[in-house]
C-alpha cells in the first residue's frame, strides 16, 4: 500500500513538473506580446503626448500587467528621486530586480537593456526610433518563442509523465 501511494506521488510530481515547464513555454510569448504593447504605449506617450520619461513610464505601467508593471514603476520611481541614478542605471536595476518574475529569457533582456541605454539621452524622434527598433527585435523573439512553444510544449508534458513513470518502474 505504501509503495502504491509513493508511486502515485512520484507520478503526480513528475506530471506537474512537465506541465509547469510547458506553462512556462506558453507564458514567454504572452509576456513578450505584453512587453510589445507596453513599448507601443510608451512610444505613443513620448512621440505624440510629449510626456516626460518618468511620467510616460508611470502611465504605461498603469495599463500593463505584472511583472512588467512593477519593472516600469520601479524605473520611474528611481528617476523621480532628486539625486537618483541616470535613466540607464534605473532601467537596468529595475530589469534586474524583476526579471526573475517573468518567463522571458536573455535575448529579451538584452534588447531592453540596449533600449535603456538610448532612452532619455536624445530627442523625441530618436527615442521613438529606438523604441521601434526594440519592438522589431522583440517581435522576432516572440516569433521564435511561439515556435519553441509549438515544438516543445507537448514534449515537456509527455516527458514529465514518462520520466515519472520510469522512476516508478525503477523503484518498484
Amino acid at each position: 500500500m505504501l509503495k502504491l501511494i509513493g508511486a502515485a506521488l512520484i507520478l503526480f510530481a513528475g506530471t506537474m513538473i512537465g506541465f509547469q515547464q510547458a506553462a512556462r513555454l506558453a507564458a514567454r510569448p504572452r509576456h513578450i506580446r505584453t512587453l510589445l504593447h507596453t513599448l507601443q504605449r510608451l512610444e505613443t506617450e513620448i512621440g505624440y503626448g510629449y510626456t516626460p520619461l518618468p511620467e510616460a513610464l508611470e502611465r504605461a505601467a498603469e495599463h500593463t500587467p505584472e511583472p512588467l508593471a512593477a519593472m516600469l514603476k520601479e524605473a520611474a520611481k528611481r528617476l523621480d528621486d532628486a539625486d537618483g541614478p541616470s535613466f540607464r542605471e534605473s532601467w537596468s536595476r529595475a530589469i534586474e530586480g524583476h526579471w526573475a518574475n517573468s518567463a522571458m529569457r536573455s535575448p529579451e533582456k538584452a534588447a531592453l537593456i540596449r533600449l535603456g541605454s538610448s532612452l532619455g539621452i536624445s530627442d523625441r524622434e530618436d527615442q521613438v526610433k529606438h523604441l521601434r527598433l526594440a519592438m522589431q527585435q522583440l517581435k522576432a523573439e516572440e516569433d521564435a518563442a511561439r515556435d519553441d512553444q509549438e515544438r516543445y510544449e507537448k514534449l515537456c508534458k509527455s516527458l514529465g509523465v514518462l520520466v515519472a513513470a520510469l522512476i516508478v518502474i525503477l523503484i518498484v
